[in-house]
């Protein structure tokens, strides 16, 4: 791997804050509307009201989640929203500055210092500097990990990075993939790459990993879909699409959703997956259908409808995507979702039920149900569970793939308020010491054992099993702000702040409270360096944020439900006990026929039944 030296400055590398009228505190930012963000950077005019303490103190959850009517306000128009290009750094409000002795000019240090250069251009980020460990594959450059640093570099007005990192990833997506003797498929990113430097030939030349040296040698599901949201990033960050435009570009997509829209055996429109696809690269029970995979890849099928061009083979994409994306919805919003009441209907849940109209549609056993749950369960909140399938609820809380459903808008703007009124409320669950957990609760004893395979990096309350890890930081301030809450990503930068520099920027922390650094955690971690720098200009400048989320679609705010082909009348009155078979579009009702029907017997019911074609008698 080669590296270049970097003279850098606080000046140029932080890039200062020219204009004053930019500063702004955290009371600013929860007035700030959204919508009134142009399409042409701008200096952001708002105007004070109310104190973030003072909101925070005034709202109770029930108010709050009230005010998810004025939550779309806060997410107006973040897709026409064109991030400045002034650079967020030095020139930290004073309001906003927690420590005296400032860690960002110690950070951007540190996260160019982890530069990687391939033929004199940087490309990526390595995972970590820490010389005082054996470097493994810590010394390559995740699509995963480097995705913070993308966003930090955009943010900060330098998307030639971010652009060589995109153009050398999609080079490799058309190399050749094979482990063992099976050959992967054509669409499929690599997990990491490294720069190997031929001394005999005094050339450099690049080494991908496609899964086949990772420890479970599992494909990464997520680079994928990584790849497409990052270049919908760079291309709202630098208002330029030459470059999704490029062929290389729009084949590369293509590929990817050849890959996770094909026809199978699946039921449901989720994505099944191995364990260890994900950040959660370990065996950690997520197989299956994970909150992060179907939060990601609702997310990448949203951006690639940005990002494609509608020409023969773009419509056709297009087509397949908006299709999925309506089912997907659906489909995450009624199942994955759980709240008070839905727990409680889930404990009441019979079983058995072999007919379309099941309630308990998952055949999940209530005696299953955790004991935490029902104290971990807040009277107003709610969040995504890990995992659905055939007799199986996985209803572990992961942050990552509630964020990002935050972000992409896969959770309703209720739903949104809901998962942030859940995070206050178990704050010591989730946040404690450092944000965030990555997972809660901890699998521990018996159920540690059977799921993890007894892996000692993943104990309990350690790395993936309820470990606390600083990238989250980025993840949990794009949802606080979307959601109108900054005082929530100010609260966690705060304790960030207080130790992440001290600590020398470890990988992870350990215990209930993520009080220890992580007992094989690294230093110097890249991506909680950049995680940091993500969240803090997000909440300097919320107009950030319009780079990495979502407008919400309205046309997926109501599922679109599509009645059978066949459907059944029924009429359960007396001078009415007819039985009627017809095809739908023969027996499409108009409201005043339904009506005249209805009046006729108040019982009129339509039944979605995929029933034999018969002619009405």
């Amino acid at each position: 791997m080669s590296s270049t030296p970097i003279e850098w400055s606080h000046h140029n590398g932080n890039g200062n804050l020219k204009n004053p009228d930019s500063l702004r505190n955290v009371a600013e930012i929860e007035e700030f509307d959204f919508s009134k963000v142009l399409d042409k950077p701008r200096a952001l005019n708002i105007e004070r009201q109310r104190s973030c303490d003072e909101l925070s103190i005034a709202l109770s959850p029930r108010q709050s989640f009230i005010k998810a009517d004025n939550f779309s306000r806060h997410g107006e128009h973040l897709d026409n929203a064109f991030s400045p290009m002034h650079k967020s750094g030095l020139n930290t409000p004073k309001s906003l500055i927690l420590d005296p002795h400032s860690i960002l000019p110690e950070a951007w240090e540190a996260l160019r210092r982890s530069l990687v250069y391939f033929r004199g251009e940087a490309v990526g980020t390595i995972a970590a500097l820490d010389n005082s460990e054996e470097n493994l594959n810590y010394d390559q450059v995740f699509v995963r990990d480097f995705v913070p640093s993308a966003l930090a570099f955009l943010m900060h007005g330098e998307p030639d990075i971010v652009k060589n990192f995109l153009l050398k990833t999609l080079r490799l997506q058309s190399w050749e993939k094979k482990i063992d003797r099976f050959h992967l498929a054509e669409g499929v990113m690599p997990a990491s790459f490294k720069v190997f430097h031929d001394p005999v030939r005094n050339r450099e030349t690049l080494i991908a990993d496609f899964g086949e040296s990772a420890i479970g040698r599992v494909a990464p599901v997520d680079s994928g879909f990584w790849w497409i949201i990052l270049l919908r990033a760079y291309t709202k960050s630098t208002g330029d699409s030459s470059l999704a435009d490029r062929p290389e570009c729009q084949k590369g997509m293509r590929l990817i959703l050849s890959l996770c829209l094909s026809e199978g055996f699946d039921t449901f429109p989720t994505l099944l997956c191995a364990d260890g696809c994900c950040m959660i690269d370990r065996r950690m029970g997520v197989y299956g259908y994970p909150i992060e995979i179907q939060a990601l890849f609702f997310m990448a099928l949203r951006c690639a409808m940005q990002l494609l061009k509608p020409d023969a083979e773009g419509k056709e994409f297009m087509e397949r995507i908006v299709k999925r994306l309506h089912a997907l919805s659906y489909h995450m919003r009624s199942h994955f979702w759980l709240d008070l009441k839905q727990l409680n209907d889930i404990y009441r849940f019979k079983t058995e039920e072999y007919s379309h109209t099941a309630v308990n549609k998952f055949n999940v056993i209530p005696d299953s149900l955790p004991d935490w749950i029902f104290d971990f369960m807040p009277h107003h909140g709610g969040y995504f569970i890990g995992n659905v399938s055939p007799a199986r609820m996985d209803f572990r809380w992961f942050c990552l793939g509630n964020c990002i459903a935050i972000l992409s808008c896969l959770a309703t703007p209720e739903q949104s308020v809901a998962i942030m009124d859940l995070i206050e409320s178990r704050w010591e669950e989730l946040v404690g010491e450092m944000p965030v957990k990555v997972c809660y609760p901890a699998l521990e004893n018996h159920e540690w054992r059977i799921i993890t395979g007894c892996d000692p990096k993943n104990t309990r309350w350690s790395y993936h099993n309820g470990g606390s890890w600083p990238v989250m930081l980025w993840f949990l301030s794009a949802a606080a702000i979307k959601t109108g809450r900054p005082q929530i990503a100010k609260r966690a930068l705060q304790i960030a702040e207080s130790r992440l520099l001290k600590d020398n920027w470890p990988e992870y922390y350990d215990g209930t409270l993520g009080r220890y650094i992580g007992k094989q955690a690294r230093k110097c971690q890249t991506w909680s360096i950049a995680g940091y720098l993500v969240a803090r200009m997000m909440l300097d400048d919320p107009s950030h944020l319009g780079i990495i989320a979502l407008e919400e679609d309205r046309q997926l705010k109501e599922p679109l439900l599509k009645r059978s082909n066949s459907w059944t009348l029924v009429f359960k009155d007396s001078q009415w006990q007819k039985l009627f078979y017809a095809k739908g579009e023969a027996m499409a009702l108009s409201l005043e026929q339904r009506t005249v029907l209805g009046a006729a017997d108040n019982r009129l019911c339509f039944l979605d039944l995929a029933l034999p074609h018969h002619r009405m008698w």
